[in-house]
């Protein structure tokens, strides 16, 4: 897939490659960064490797990953793409704990959002956050998506549940939050 470049006031959007593998496994061996995400958190750098491997096989979703400009850091990731049919595009992100609470994550899912909207047409968007991760669902709310339902998700191995909250929004609701920002 053809993952584009974007860019932020803070950010560049870039495709993640195998290249980034030590820089990912900065953060996602961090418990405390993976503590709400459906995968496990990663004990070695091979791992992150296969990882990235079948990432950049991927058909259908886009995967970013989020350089911080003044410094070229690599602080994060997301990906953005269809579900439920292709209607639906779901969003999510993970970043490195030392830059939580910064506005990076918000300022990422605006560009993946946009992204979607006005290259690819997309008019409905989704996400869920575990309700113990409240702060994702801030995100979610400054990227112009409405609380829908609660919900749940379970870790991709099914040993762990969380209780969630489901957003959605529409194309119209994403580019009235970008002008409040």
């Amino acid at each position: 897939m053809n993952v584009p470049v974007l860019e932020t006031e803070r950010l560049i959007l870039r495709p993640l490659t195998v290249a980034d593998a030590q820089a990912e496994f900065e953060w996602l061996s961090d418990p405390r960064v993976t503590k709400f995400m459906p995968y496990n958190t990663y004990t070695c750098v091979e791992d992150v490797e296969n990882w990235l491997k079948s990432v950049e096989a991927e058909e259908e979703e886009y995967h970013f990953g989020f350089v911080r400009k003044s410094d070229g850091k690599l602080i994060g990731a997301g990906s953005i793409g269809p579900n439920d049919g292709g209607i639906m595009w779901e969003f999510g992100y993970n970043i490195r704990y030392d830059c939580w609470n910064q506005g990076y994550a918000t300022e990422a899912t605006h560009a993946m959002i946009a992204f979607a909207r006005d290259e690819k047409g997309v008019t409905l968007f989704g996400a869920n956050h575990a309700v113990d991760n409240p702060a994702s669902g801030k995100v979610m709310q400054k990227c112009g998506l409405h609380f829908e339902r609660d919900d749940e998700y379970s870790s991709f191995d099914g040993l762990r549940k969380y209780a969630a909250k489901r957003y959605a929004g529409t194309a119209e609701d994403t580019r009235t939050a970008e002008k409040d920002v």
